[in-house]
């Protein structure tokens, strides 16, 4: 009882605390990621704005859109490489400057192409930063405490989907096109001060070598296969030349990377080996699921409050807002029951509900109760945020600190390529089933069958759910993923 009463109040607790130098380095990177969240969520609502401002089309106006995606899924790849090579603060601020340069560069875009160009700069910057984030994060937490470790880095995607388009409405709203991207300045120069006071001084890796050959198949076959989805709305499908054409070409260029990977090992651009990891490999395909599962619902909502209710682009952003607020509130007890009973139960449960509170919509009518659906969203929000958690923290159980930052690109390039592929096929879905419907119900009849495939990519990681860790064993928590002997970081 003398020797329970000598040993120190703490001596459990830490480890199930956030350490404050780690809830610090978390804040200073999300104030950065912030700009490059809003950017993207402003956009949705920005596009018909644009064509109107510049005086073209709506075709080519979807290249400020897809310019950004295909620079920001070109860099993701090498970002492990680049941090070896300058160390993390020092590319975390040059991405941040970058991003910066490429907001200004297009708040003084003078036509279509100038601001298509500009949109590169400003995806290079934000793929770079979306990457480095989790892997600063999960480095420094050393594999400690994931599940609130993961509530804390997901505040900007619940904050994105939340006051992103109702930020965007306002700023149209009260002014024009180029303060869209001028909003992103004060979050660029906040968090590149904050950055260089808080983020801890690395050393670059010694002499790193560039996997050039890796990188000329694996980001042009990213890039391909990207450009070919998002070329399927208003096409024939996939027998259509401009749609077949980029995607085969890019999933060649990917079959040929995964051979020279398996060759390579781990000195490949990204070690296809990490995939021998059960928690990586099955996250990665539920991350690539629920990016689907998101952004198509991100694309169906508000064109069905538009097009159906007649409501605004503001008055669409608002109506979303109830998920965003699930989405918030559900982060921390998802985070703390997945450090107690692990990622497979918490998972299981979030994607069950998601996909409960996404098939109500597939009854949707011209006349259905706004508060009903807003309900519905709401319960929805709760059941993605917990998912969110879950599958973006499991990858990194397991992983050496090495390994961090390939594990956070394949999350990431995983979210980027499902979420494309789901918004694409759900834009072909809606054409084909919204064609020729002239009035209000022949048009929620479309949305409904369109929503009924959302709920499918939801129900299809249902079963998935099981392959992911189960509950941790508290004596190899931080034993996997950094050596014992090596100490914490103040």
């Amino acid at each position: 009882m003398n020797a329970d009463r000598a040993k120190p109040p703490s001596c459990a607790a830490p480890s199930d605390r956030v350490d404050p130098a780690l809830r610090r380095l978390t804040v200073t990177l999300i104030v950065g990621a912030l700009a490059v969240i809003f950017d993207t969520t402003i956009m949705t609502v920005a596009i018909d704005n644009l064509a109107g401002q510049l005086h073209t089309s709506l075709a080519d106006i979807q290249w400020v859109s897809t310019a950004y995606l295909l620079a920001l899924a070109t860099v993701m790849p090498a970002v492990g490489w680049l941090q070896a090579a300058l160390g993390g603060k020092r590319l975390w601020i040059a991405a941040l400057g970058l991003f910066f340069a490429g907001s200004l560069l297009c708040a003084c875009a003078w036509n279509v192409q100038s601001l298509v160009g500009f949109r590169v700069v400003q995806g290079f910057g934000g793929g770079i930063m979306m990457v480095l984030m989790i892997t600063l994060i999960m480095q420094a937490a050393k594999g400690r405490n994931i599940g609130k470790v993961m509530s804390l880095i997901t505040v900007p995607t619940a904050l994105g989907p939340v006051i992103g388009p109702v930020l965007g409405g306002l700023i149209l709203h009260l002014g024009d096109w180029h303060w869209i991207f001028l909003f992103n300045v004060p979050f660029c120069v906040v968090g590149a001060w904050l950055a260089a006071r808080h983020l801890p001084e690395d050393e670059p890796a010694p002499r790193p070598r560039l996997d050039v050959l890796g990188m000329l198949l694996l980001s042009p076959g990213i890039a391909a296969v990207l450009y070919g989805l998002t070329q399927l709305t208003g096409s024939d499908g996939l027998t259509s030349p401009r749609v077949a054409l980029p995607l085969f070409a890019g999933l060649a260029l990917l079959l040929g990377y995964l051979g020279w990977a398996l060759r390579r090992g781990p000195d490949a651009l990204i070690n296809i080996r990490l995939f021998r990891h059960r928690a990586l490999a099955s996250s990665s395909v539920l991350v690539f699921l629920s990016g689907a599962a998101l952004y198509s619902t991100m694309l169906l909502l508000p064109l069905y409050w538009q097009q159906v209710r007649g409501e605004s682009a503001l008055g669409a952003a608002l109506l979303l807002i109830p998920q965003g607020v699930g989405t918030l509130l559900s982060r921390a007890l998802a985070g703390r029951y997945m450090d107690r009973f692990g990622p497979r139960p918490v998972a299981l449960a979030a994607f069950a509900l998601t996909c409960a509170a996404t098939a109500p919509f597939g009854f949707v009518t011209a006349s259905t109760s706004n508060i009903a659906l807003m309900t519905v969203l709401f319960v929805r929000g709760v059941g993605l945020g917990a998912a969110m958690i879950t599958i973006m923290g499991a990858p990194f159980v397991g992983l050496k600190p090495e390994e961090i930052p390939q594990g956070a690109g394949i999350g990431r390039m995983a979210q980027q390529i499902g979420g494309s592929a789901g918004t694409a096929l759900l834009a072909v879905i809606l054409q084909r089933t919204c064609a020729g419907a002239r009035t209000p119900q022949a048009l929620a009849s479309g949305f409904g069958d369109a929503f009924w495939w959302a709920a499918a990519f939801t129900a299809a990681a249902v079963p998935l759910c099981l392959l992911l860790p189960g509950r941790p064993r508290p004596d190899t928590q931080v034993q996997d993923t950094m050596p014992a002997e090596q100490p914490t970081e103040a």
